[in-house]
């Protein structure tokens, strides 16, 4: 079948006391699965373990002994985390309808994986993990310094999934079922042939694929599969940081950002619908380009008094985009609800959600 006789993309919506309602699992990701031990720190402590105060980056050997420190000299809290189930619990939350968004990933067969399924299911999301007997469930150190924070991710059994685990018939039926799918990068260091196969699938049957940059160093130590990958993108999410650093590795050299989500835009796309790409800026305006034309969307304003903690600010940003996007609202609502996501978990110690959204 030919790109013309494919049938339109489709948001695939019933009907319920003569309402639309949203389908369950219209919403699909695959990502890494991660138990967050988040804490402040000081300044001393990160140099100690070589880290910066606002990156991410996945553990070494020096890192290791960090995790066991962590949980002897600071008060910690525990919360389920990594960037696409983030995405997807604040998306399924605004959305307030259960199991309309379905995530994948790996973990071990032990308590922290039975807390990560737990607080998913509490959430609304629909998870069918992939479970690694060999392997701890993975963790992620959130150091807290002030309004940053540096996040060092130990993957464990989430680096383990298997794209047998994608391919059973009863998982793949959940793939088809969907209509939009969104990725973190970080998932490009354990599995991008199952990210490739979920985003050739969403081209051939004209859905929307969603990724994003989600740290420097995947443009830089990963760019091959990112860039297998980047033609099916549909909307490309990152902040500033990593759109320079995304620049950098493709050449395009210019450091104005706002060239760069351009060229990112411009990029080789499989179909024909224009990719739109999505960079924050922390607390300046969001740079959004769509069919080479680029808008820029002003945050809501917050007291640094009021900041809380930033991690999971961006993967709620994206979840709140993601909300609005598979009801077919425009950019203008998308970032409207992003804003808002975004605004609420930045007040809180993770991306902890425990109120009922009143987004309008």
């Amino acid at each position: 079948m030919s790109d013309s006789e494919q049938p339109p993309r489709k948001r695939h919506k019933g009907k319920h006391n003569g309402e639309e309602k949203i389908s369950e699992g219209i919403l699909f990701g695959l990502g890494n699965p991660l138990l967050d031990i988040s804490t402040p720190v000081t300044q001393e402590f990160l140099d100690k373990y070589e880290l910066k105060a606002d990156n991410a980056i996945l553990a070494e050997d020096i890192h290791k002994p960090m995790y066991i420190e962590l949980v002897k000299k600071f008060k910690v809290d525990y919360i389920p985390g990594g960037a696409t189930l983030n995405s997807l619990r604040v998306a399924q939350w605004i959305i307030g309808e259960p199991n309309r968004a379905t995530f994948f990933g790996c973990v071990g067969k032990d308590d922290f994986a039975k807390t990560l399924l737990e607080k998913a299911k509490e959430d609304g999301v629909n998870v069918h993990y992939d479970i690694n007997e060999e392997e701890a469930t993975g963790t992620c150190a959130v150091l807290i310094t002030g309004s940053n924070r540096s996040l060092c991710a130990n993957l464990a059994a989430a680096n383990c999934y298997t794209i047998e685990h994608l391919e059973k018939t009863e998982n793949w039926a959940y793939v088809e079922k969907a209509s939009f799918y969104y990725s973190a990068g970080f998932h490009l260091t354990v599995n991008p042939k199952a990210m490739l196969k979920i985003a050739k699938h969403a081209f051939e049957n004209k859905k929307t694929y969603c990724l994003n940059l989600s740290a420097p160093f995947l443009s830089q130590f990963f760019k091959d599969p990112m860039m297998e990958i980047l033609p099916y993108v549909d909307f490309m999410f990152g902040n500033e940081t990593e759109a320079l650093q995304f620049a950098k590795d493709q050449n395009y050299e210019t450091e104005d950002l706002k060239e760069i989500v351009k060229k990112i835009a411009a990029e080789k796309k499989i179909s024909e619908q224009a990719r739109v790409v999505v960079i924050t800026q922390g607390a300046d305006n969001t740079l959004v380009c769509k069919e080479g034309e680029l808008k820029e969307y002003p945050v809501i304003k917050i007291a640094d008094k009021d900041i809380v903690d930033t991690n999971g600010a961006g993967d709620a940003f994206v979840g709140g985009f993601l909300a609005q996007l598979v009801q077919g609202k425009d950019i203008e609502q998308c970032i409207k609800c992003a804003n808002y996501a975004a605004n609420y978990v930045i007040k809180q110690s993770g991306t902890s959600i425990n109120d009922k959204p009143d987004f309008e």
